[in-house]
């Protein structure tokens, strides 16, 4: 075989390893956009229930998702630059690029998954606590606008049930004003409307907001794992066609 056909077949495979990376980084794109917009998704849809959560790190996965789809932006462009110039020391800054990128998105899904596995017991834990306990509460507004959102939103009443909240310092201090329940627990709220806690005028469900809240969350979860584990094992091949370019690229002059 000729020295002319080998370097012939060299520079053939050489553009098909830019193309492919070419079309990685088009993906790599689209991959961040779903990252970045899921991140965003997470903290913006139904984000007054994150004052309800003992921890962080529900908030803290979508932080993570949001920063890696905005390196996964910045990132992109630099990888068009690393294969339209063909230099090694941006194939390689590119390679380290995707490398911490990947390893973001790799936490962001494990801890979605983590926090997934001990979200029941968390919330029973602590939800029911926090209503019971903050709710109508001096400096506790955030907490109240969440409860009464989650209750609205979901067609619930009380954690459990409507009976928890018989016990809460907002019915038992007086606050309440003859109230059973808070306004928002009515099917159509109107002043003093939770002073009757009839079924026919408050939300009664099997299983209380807990239910509700632990399935919104847990879809979500789901969603931030999937789509963090996912766009990471999609940056597994951009790595290993970074590689082979970079084998295929002659060193650089300087």
């Amino acid at each position: 075989m000729s020295v002319g056909y080998k370097d012939d077949q060299n520079d053939w495979v050489t553009v098909c390893l830019k193309y492919l990376l070419f079309v990685f980084n088009f993906l790599f794109w689209m991959g961040g956009a779903a990252v970045l917009g899921v991140g965003v998704w997470t903290l913006v849809a139904k984000s007054d229930y994150l004052s309800l959560l003992a921890s962080s790190t529900f908030a803290v996965s979508a932080y993570i998702l949001i920063l890696a789809g905005s390196l996964v932006v910045v990132t992109g462009f630099l990888g068009c630059c690393a294969v339209i110039r063909e230099q090694r020391s941006c194939l390689s800054t590119y390679f380290i690029c995707l490398l911490f990128i990947f390893l973001i998105e790799l936490v962001a899904g494990v801890l979605a998954y983590v926090y997934y596995q001990r979200l029941s017991e968390e919330l029973k834990q602590h939800l029911n606590h926090t209503m019971t306990e903050n709710y109508a509460q001096p400096g506790k507004e955030a907490v109240t606008f969440a409860v009464d959102s989650l209750q609205q939103d979901f067609k619930c009443c009380g954690s459990n049930n409507s009976h928890d909240w018989t016990v809460s310092k907002y019915v038992v201090s007086g606050q309440a004003e003859g109230r059973a329940v808070p306004d928002s627990c009515c099917k159509t709220i109107t002043p003093h409307c939770g002073k009757r806690d009839h079924p026919s005028n408050i939300y009664k469900v099997e299983g209380g907001c807990i239910t509700k809240l632990e399935k919104f969350l847990a879809d979500h979860l789901l969603v931030i794992g999937a789509v963090g584990i996912g766009v990471a094992c999609l940056q597994i091949c951009g790595m290993v066609f970074t590689c082979c370019l970079y084998r295929r690229i002659k060193m650089d002059p300087y």
